[in-house]
């Protein structure tokens, strides 16, 4: 997949910058800033930014597919939706690295095989540890659980809180941003599309 490929390239130029660079790089944002990096409050400040960059963003160095590999057959002629509310993320927008935080919600119908509940809420992480822009990352989760697992269809709707725009710029505080993505039967019959969003807006 063309994924695989872009995240080969995004980790090798990864391992071209050195940690003690990055270092350097936040050491000079301190300063354009004008603060003193020297001074005792800050001066393992790099170095703590380099290993909260590192948690931040670790999806680059994962392929999220790979956590889709080991499914089960054993469904029992298993052919309605199966649906994971509520999945937390917490990722950064390409525009400002400003935090992106909110839940993800995801359905898929399951051809012959399911896969296990947590591995749909690993490939949600794993993307949303990158920057991002939620429209992206809506359909990277998407389009990877179809590929890799292949059902009759499936369905993603994120809501999220973007602070580059509740902490700057316009600063509305309680504005959330909402995307949906549907591929399959969820994009071809809307019987199911009414159902999964009846679901996942139940209190």
């Amino acid at each position: 997949m063309k994924l695989v490929k872009t995240d080969q390239i995004k980790k090798k130029v990864q391992q071209e910058v050195s940690d003690e660079s990055a270092q350097e790089a936040v050491k000079t944002i301190i300063k354009w800033i004008g603060e003193n990096p020297d001074r005792e409050g800050l001066k393992s400040t790099p170095s703590r930014v380099i290993k909260a960059f590192k948690e931040y963003f670790g999806g680059y160095g994962e392929n999220p597919a790979n956590y889709l590999k080991k499914t089960f057959t054993e469904v029992e002629g298993y052919d309605d939706m199966v649906i994971e509310k509520n999945i937390s993320i917490r990722s950064h927008c390409e525009h400002h690295m400003a935090p992106i935080t909110g839940v993800v919600h995801i359905a898929y119908i399951p051809s012959d095989r399911v896969v296990g509940l947590s591995k749909l809420a690993r490939v949600a992480e794993a993307f949303s540890k990158r920057l991002q822009t939620q429209e992206r990352l809506t359909m990277q989760i998407a389009k990877t659980i179809m590929d890799v697992l292949q059902p009759r269809g499936v369905a993603v709707t994120i809501d999220a809180a973007h602070e580059c725009m509740t902490n700057r710029g316009v600063k509305k505080e309680k504005t959330t941003t909402v995307t949906n993505y549907f591929l399959g039967a969820f994009k071809d019959d809307l019987s199911f599309q009414n159902r999964y969003l009846r679901y996942i807006n139940k209190d």
